[in-house]
């Protein structure tokens, strides 16, 4: 059915509570006769609290008091309110049953219902003890209600009567404000059950034979491959230096003598900084034009530079760092690209002294979207550059963005969606499923990308090797967007308040997405670039007015 239709049709208002996406819902399929007594997945968990939260305004409003809606109207709204997330719908959750008339528990109106557990579930003083005595509440009405409705045991009208006492609190809550109810259900949950499969000692036996048998030759084939290697990089060494580097079309072979001259100008040396794969200094070549020339450590291996230089070469976008040359010479490898003056940008949005502006942090973000999509998209095959994190985002005199450091870029041919390699990149930003399973996708870089903007939002650091931190990012932005705590925790303080809040929400939102844990949760980069392109043309419209009738002095704004 066409989702424009849909919203129309639907007869339940989700304007006050809308439904907030989560990552890691593709896929999800419920039943709810499964069910301890609440849905297991956190995805399944929202979507009901949503629909619960709309029918209570539509029990509250009647006179009769019903709780559920007409099949007809029921099925009118099976999926209104996820239209960032539509595999969530009432089939995939399992709430296909909840309409009146499809059993007696679907017959409840809210004075059927227990006063007593709307009185016991709407004062969270204390919040632990509060929400345990609300959930044996629950569950205590729940027994007795099912007894009552001589429906005991019966799985399919548990869930029923379950989703009509929730209705029951909302619509009783005294004030709507306070989500501690909402936040207190998922313990209803209980854990998932485990299915053991019996097997003889003999079966065990052979099974314990078979894996050893396996392991042995992975053994095998692994040091063949390890002695294989280490012989290839034997011959790689003995091969001229140049080979295959000079036959690659636009780049200029600087010698060694122009490299020393470029860097060391007028007797001066500057370093930029230093990464994994060398130390970057700024150059200035004999026409005056300034460059950033990396020389590569000579203890890393050949496969970075070479990776570097045949990756950049090939591509060409006002958002990509751009190439220049290179110089293999004497044992010394260098790369020289366009120089960006104003650096990267982690040493802009984590300095204390100066504020990065919302406007331009959605720009610098939509700039980046456009370079990732151009290499996801590239003629050649898809581009996974593998590395994206603040300081391989560099920005030019007039603070555009450009993505740099293609020393980890991987490209995938026209027919692969994927490849399995060796796990590079930086802790802090990697794909956690590209960590367990060494599967490379484009959706890795989305992740990483994912971290970038709420780094972006937040103005929090994700230290490099510190996986601890970025899951605090990550557990943090999920909370704000599900509003179990307020939009103000997770905005950078730097900024005042000075944002456009609807543009705030909506790219929390994509981001909270960008970061799921499954990479088939995850939007393509086309998504990402049109929720970015929208969310900068509604800044512009209203920061342009503000910025008239107002201007701060100090701090220091970084602002184009």
């Amino acid at each position: 059915m066409n989702l424009a239709l849909t919203l129309a049709a639907c007869t339940l208002d989700f304007t006050p509570y809308p439904y907030r996406p989560l990552g890691g819902c593709h896929g999800v399929k419920e039943s709810a006769s499964d069910w301890n007594i609440f849905p297991r997945t956190s995805c399944c968990q929202e979507a009901l609290v949503v629909y619960a939260r709309a029918l209570a305004l539509v029990a509250k409003n009647s006179s009769s008091g019903t709780i559920f809606l007409s099949q007809d109207q029921w099925t009118d709204c099976t999926g209104a309110p996820f239209q960032l997330q539509p595999n969530i719908s009432t089939q995939s959750c399992g709430f296909n049953d909840f309409y009146y008339g499809s059993g007696k528990c679907s017959m409840l109106k809210l004075s059927d219902i227990d006063p007593n557990v709307t009185s016991q579930c709407s004062s969270f003083a204390s919040y632990d003890k509060a929400c345990g005595i609300c959930t044996e509440k629950i569950s205590t009405a729940l027994d007795t209600m099912m007894e009552s409705l001589d429906v005991k045991g019966n799985d399919t009208e548990r869930p029923t009567c379950l989703v009509g006492l929730i209705v029951s609190v909302i619509a009783g809550k005294k004030s709507d404000a306070s989500d501690d109810f909402e936040r207190c259900l998922p313990t209803l949950a209980g854990p998932a059950p485990h299915n053991y499969i019996k097997i003889s000692y003999g079966v065990a036996e052979a099974l314990l034979a078979v894996v050893l048998a396996m392991i042995a030759l992975a053994a095998i084939i692994t040091l063949i491959k390890y002695v294989t290697k280490n012989e290839k990089q034997q011959k790689k060494r003995k091969l001229p230096e140049t080979k295959g580097v000079a036959d690659i079309n636009g780049l200029y072979m600087f010698s060694k003598t122009e490299i020393d001259s470029a860097i060391n100008h007028r007797g001066e040396k500057w370093c930029l900084g230093r990464g994994s794969a060398g130390m970057v200094y700024k150059g200035v070549l004999p026409s005056g034009q300034l460059v950033a020339i990396k020389q590569i450590y000579k203890s890393n291996t050949s496969d970075s530079f070479t990776r570097e230089i045949e990756g950049l070469s090939r591509v060409r976008h006002p958002n990509l760092v751009c190439l220049f040359g290179c110089c293999i010479e004497d044992g010394e490898q260098y790369l020289v690209y366009e120089y960006c003056p104003h650096g990267n940008l982690a040493q802009h949005l984590l300095r204390n002294d100066a504020v990065l502006m919302w406007e331009d942090r959605v720009r610098i973000l939509r700039e980046c979207a456009l370079a990732l999509r151009y290499l996801h998209h590239h003629t050649n095959g898809c581009i996974v550059h593998r590395d994206i994190k603040l300081t391989n985002i560099l920005l030019t005199e007039d603070m555009q963005a450009k993505l740099s450091d293609f020393g980890l870029a991987r490209m995938l041919g026209m027919e692969e969606s994927k490849v399995f390699t060796d796990v590079r990149g930086t802790i802090g930003y990697m794909d956690p499923e590209y960590m367990s399973n060494a599967k490379l996708t484009s959706a890795s870089d989305i992740y990483s990308f994912g971290i970038v903007m709420l780094q972006l939002l937040s103005g929090q650091r994700v230290i490099e090797l510190d996986l601890d931190a970025r899951d605090q990012l990550t557990r943090k932005a999920k909370d704000v967007n599900m509003q179990k705590r307020p939009l103000a925790d997770f905005q950078d303080r730097k900024m005042k308040g000075n944002i456009v809040t609807v543009d705030f929400k909506s790219i929390l939102q994509l981001a909270v997405l960008c970061v799921a844990s499954s990479s088939t949760g995850r939007p393509a980069i086309g998504e990402v670039v049109d929720e970015l392109e929208k969310a900068l043309k509604n800044t512009q419209l209203e920061m342009r007015p503000r910025e008239k009738s107002s201007f701060e002095a100090t701090p220091e704004v970084i602002h184009v």
